[in-house]
């Protein structure tokens, strides 16, 4: 397999609507095969296409502190991207090159992030439906959209982030929390630089994830620069992602 490869950062509107652009033009033939790996600057929460927007943020901190907060395409729970500890990624691939069950297929296009965090010395494992584990505490989760022939899956990879600051701003339901057996989110994730006991630097997330993903998927990447046609659609469409109608598309 092929895959242009972008290394890129913005903020949340631009981050969802460069994704949503991908998409698009992947879907006519405009881009081949991408994976697009990407910080979110400022800081920032993405919030899954289905959900409440009450219910999984605290508003109140977030308005506090000055957290952007954007409404994916794509489904999937709340997630905090922190400028310096997170990073994202985003692939876009014919559907006919992804497996149709979706476990399957969050598994194996997450395979890069487990194959990162393994080289980078954590024993990282999926643990469906879509989330990146070490010994049983989440380091990464998937999301992923199916439109025009193509998917979008995006997921986090979580090497230092400040697990204070995402157990403020994430309201994860008592019920989800019981049934893991645990009491508080802080007890669900962890960073990769935790487990290890030492600070990963981003320079090394980034160089693990570009070899995860070359050997999850058995992939050639061949870094690229973002083509003019892809800006020109995100921006065009960063106005959705900034509005307030789409945010609060389900209060």
């Amino acid at each position: 397999m092929r895959l242009r490869l972008i290394i890129d950062e913005g903020d949340a509107a631009y981050n969802m609507a460069y994704d949503e652009a991908l998409l698009i033009l992947r879907a006519v033939n405009v881009i081949p095969d991408t994976l697009r790996l990407y910080i979110f600057k400022p800081s920032a929460v993405t919030i899954g296409y289905f959900q409440s927007l009450s219910q999984s943020v605290n508003l109140d901190y977030v308005s506090k502190h000055g957290i952007q907060v954007v409404r994916r395409l794509s489904g999937g729970g709340a997630v905090y991207h922190d400028a310096n500890g997170e990073i994202t990624y985003s692939i876009v691939l014919s559907e006919d090159k992804v497996p149709r069950d979706y476990v399957e297929s969050f598994k194996f296009l997450c395979s890069g992030v487990i194959e990162a965090a393994r080289i980078l010395g954590a024993p990282a494992e999926f643990a469906p439906l879509n989330d990146g584990i070490i010994k049983g505490r989440k380091f990464s989760g998937q999301a992923q959209v199916r439109r025009l022939g193509v998917v979008l899956q995006h997921g986090t990879f979580m090497y230092n982030t400040n697990i204070d600051i995402l157990a403020n701003v994430l309201l994860t339901p008592k019920l989800k929390l019981k049934s893991k057996g645990i009491k508080e989110i802080k007890e669900r994730v962890i960073t990769i630089s935790q487990y290890l006991g030492k600070q990963v630097s981003r320079e090394e997330a980034l160089k693990a994830l570009i070899k995860g993903f070359e050997r999850g998927l058995k992939a050639e990447l061949r870094e690229s620069s973002p083509k003019e046609v892809e800006l020109e659609l995100a921006n065009s469409l960063k106005w959705k992602y900034r509005s307030r109608e789409w945010t609060y598309l389900r209060p």
